[in-house]
């Protein structure tokens, strides 16, 4: 096989051929490391390049392929981690391109390090994302905008849209999501990639000194690829408790057997909107069109209504309040571990709307944050109506087609939508609220606007990953998007 050949493969086709050794981990991550060299500075996707770290574990991966000894599931092939609050000893940690910690780095792994270490995967780098994570697209101060392949003068969303686009790309089969309000699903949206956001629990989050930091709202590790079947392959790498997350799923889903079990008889249902959500009508054709197949996998399409208890814009306001809290965690954890102390001039260190709600929630009241609570329950109960009588629910992901790269570092979203106001950092996009529930939910290529890709938001009922795996495995197989990826691999050949 010639190098070239390696990008369009899937993790779980390089892992085969590396354990049938017609390739080596050797040439695999060199090609690897060659293909982001040449390609990353249009999409700047990848931060940071561990080139020694990688070339020394394929060294030796090669050594434990060639000793016949039993090797993990993914031994040999490439993956990227993200810059956020995700850790390699050695490595950058400038938690989303903040330019103060642009040196910055701390001597622990996360739980995706670990686990695809394990397995066997090569972390090659890290991918770019906004500052703690704080808005639906990838921009910072430190390294810029990061683009969907599809387009290098729009953004790849956020805030994984460094793993998405390196994975649209063919940059590595397979990169590290992390999901606190869609951030997953809306860089797999707007790169054509398929996103997968576990079950709150499902993947491990450990995190100190706030060890229940990943609660309000639910915040979940999880798979980028390009297909349904590598998402469930990373998933029995990733999922699984661990005894320093106080939260943790112990039940057990086959995520691969999941891929070929029958959906006939599954019941679907439709929200356009969730009552309250404007969509661009470009990408509610797509999404439409992309529901009606869903009926070619043998499932039963039906209209569903959502009531939320407040409209779009209370939404994405409870959603900032309760991420601040999680943010000023972190930043009073990395001052108090002897780190710079980010929260004595919020406003010299983050965007405008960060620091402020930094500010605010510094002073934030228990009584609001009890309240806080009432209303996300209410949000629970009901969506809990909505789902009787459905097993899975089908949105679009994102309401907006990828919006346009700003030059100064703060890139952000629509601040309206088909005529109708919205929060311009994470308003647009119908993901967030099942970060306040906890379901499993993906979003799976729906098709091409204008050149441009749209998601569509596969959620399921709690704990029912196996059913958002089988139903967007039946969705691939009745209308596949591999081809779409060519556009891509052209931008660079002409």
């Amino acid at each position: 096989m010639e190098p070239a050949d390696y990008a369009w493969r899937s993790a779980a086709d390089l892992a085969e051929l590396l354990r049938q050794r017609v390739i080596s981990p050797v040439e695999l991550v060199d090609a690897v490391l060659d293909r982001i060299e040449k390609r990353n500075p249009s999409l700047n996707a990848v931060v940071h390049l561990g080139v020694d770290d990688a070339k020394a574990a394929a060294r030796a991966a090669e050594r434990d392929l060639r000793s016949g000894e039993t090797t993990g599931p993914l031994t040999g092939v490439p993956v990227l981690m993200k810059d956020l609050f995700d850790f390699k000893p050695g490595w950058p940690s400038t938690m989303g391109g903040v330019p103060a910690l642009a040196a910055n780095s701390v001597n622990d792994r996360c739980v995706f390090v670990e686990r695809m270490e394990a397995a066997g995967a090569i972390v090659v780098g890290k991918t770019n994302s906004p500052a703690l994570g704080a808005r639906a697209v990838t921009d910072n101060r430190l390294f810029g905008p990061t683009s969907t392949p599809f387009d290098t003068t729009r953004n790849a969303g956020g805030s994984s849209g460094g793993s998405a686009a390196a994975v649209a790309d063919g940059l590595v089969p397979l990169a590290e999501g992390t999901d606190a309000g869609g951030s997953i699903r809306i860089p797999a949206a707007w790169t054509g990639t398929y996103g997968l956001k576990p079950s709150a629990g499902r993947v491990p989050t450990v995190a100190r000194p706030l060890g229940f930091l990943n609660s309000a709202p639910f915040v979940t590790e999880g798979p980028i690829t390009r297909t349904v079947a590598d998402a469930a392959l990373a998933m029995t790498v990733l999922a699984g408790p661990d005894p320093r997350a106080p939260h943790g799923l112990d039940g057990s889903v086959d995520f691969l057997a999941a891929l070929d079990r029958p959906v006939t008889g599954m019941r679907v249902g439709y929200s356009p909107d969730l009552g309250t959500f404007p969509v661009d009508p470009a990408v509610a054709a797509v999404v439409a069109e992309a529901v009606e197949s869903l009926a070619d996998t043998g499932v039963e399409v039906m209209p569903v209504e959502v009531v939320l208890p407040v409209d779009r814009l209370e939404l994405a306001a409870l959603w900032h309040r309760t991420m601040a809290q999680l943010y000023l965690a972190g930043l009073e954890a990395l001052r108090d571990n002897g780190g710079p102390d980010l929260l004595a001039a919020p406003h010299v260190h983050f965007p405008r709307a960060l620091a402020a709600q930094l500010d605010e929630a510094a002073v934030q009241s228990a009584a609001r944050l009890r309240q806080d609570d009432v209303l996300r329950t209410e949000i629970y109960d009901r969506l809990l109506v909505a789902w009787a009588g459905i097993d899975v629910l089908a949105t679009p992901t994102v309401g907006s087609l990828p919006v346009c790269n700003a030059s100064t570092g703060d890139t952000v979203g629509p601040g309206e939508l088909a005529g109708r106001a919205v929060d311009p950092l994470i308003g647009w996009t119908l993901t967030f609220p099942f970060n306040f529930t906890g379901n499993p939910a993906a979003s799976v290529p729906a098709g091409l606007a204008g050149g441009l890709p749209v998601g569509m938001q596969l959620v399921g009922r709690q704990f029912r990953d196996d059913d958002v795996i089988s139903l967007s495995a039946a969705y691939e197989r009745v209308r596949p998007w591999a081809d779409s990826y060519a556009v891509c691999e052209a931008r660079l050949n002409g």
